[in-house]
């Protein structure tokens, strides 16, 4: 039976149990059940906390989980990122104190406070940087002030806290992170994985895309095939009428408005949009 470990609490773990259901897989309607067994699909589920999940796929005792980049690469797991799953995004950034005019070379030989040193030390080796890592479990933006550190390394999203304690970010995203499955590294993947990941890939695909039906005359069936590609090609059928025809395509969910006002202006009519709830493509 397939081991698989899921966030039990935080930011991920609702998103997490949400995109399983939409996948077809039991999941446990009470947060302290720590395993449940899906014996329609063969798996189990383990609920753990996200910052533990790598090790355990990376040391072999579960055959992949659902974590953060973030957490990934922080942990030093032997683990590899095998999808991703379009939620929980965060960016880390480096900030020091307004007006300091800090640039990436300044931070050599200084105190960087995180609550993710491994990520943060692999950046700044990437870099060719060496700087002191102070690891903090928490309140990382006051560590400037109370004279902990010269600058922080956290996720940033408004920057409201950050402005609040003096800071300002400088220098490039050191990650911009997401939920993501992952696998044990150098092991193949075993076919049951395979199954689950075609599935949260088919619900991660019907999140972002609509179907989209509409009919038009064949004089600006060009145009309007042009404006809607579809991911290979769009379904063409004949009409009752014999100068009109109904097209039938995927469209970005986010385009849908203006795809459907570029539609009408060329003369498609009777556009309709619907959901997809999953694909496989």
């Amino acid at each position: 039976m397939l081991r698989i470990a899921v966030p039990n609490k935080g930011s991920l773990a609702e998103e997490s149990i949400a995109i399983l259901k939409e996948a077809g897989y039991r999941q446990r309607t009470d947060s302290r059940d720590l395993v449940l067994v899906d014996n329609d699909n063969n798996v189990e589920f383990y609920y753990l906390r996200p910052r533990d999940i790598a090790i355990y796929v990376g040391s072999g005792e579960l055959e992949a989980g659902i974590t953060g980049r973030d957490l990934l690469i922080d942990s030093g797991a032997q683990a590899d990122e095998l999808l991703q799953l379009g939620f929980g995004g965060s960016t880390f950034r480096f900030a020091g104190p307004v007006n300091s005019n800090m640039q990436p070379g300044d931070i050599a030989n200084k105190r960087v406070a995180t609550a993710y040193p491994g990520l943060v030390n692999s950046h700044l080796k990437s870099l060719g940087i060496a700087a002191e890592v102070v690891r903090l479990d928490g309140a990382v933006e006051s560590s400037v002030r109370l004279g902990v550190a010269d600058l922080i390394a956290d996720v940033v999203s408004t920057g409201n806290t950050l402005r609040q304690a003096g800071l300002q970010v400088f220098a490039e995203p050191i990650l911009i992170s997401e939920a993501i499955v992952i696998g044990r590294t150098g092991v193949p993947i075993p076919a049951e994985l395979e199954i689950i990941i075609r599935r949260l890939q088919g619900v991660v695909t019907a999140r972002k895309y609509v179907l989209l039906d509409y009919d038009v005359p064949k004089s600006q069936l060009d145009v309007a095939c042009a404006i809607t590609p579809g991911l290979e090609s769009p379904t063409i059928s004949p009409l009752q009428k014999p100068d009109w025809v109904a097209v039938r395509a995927m469209v970005p969910r986010k385009d849908t408005n203006r795809v459907m006002d570029e539609l009408w202006a060329v003369g498609a009519r009777g556009i309709l949009v619907t959901d997809i709830h999953a694909c496989r493509l």
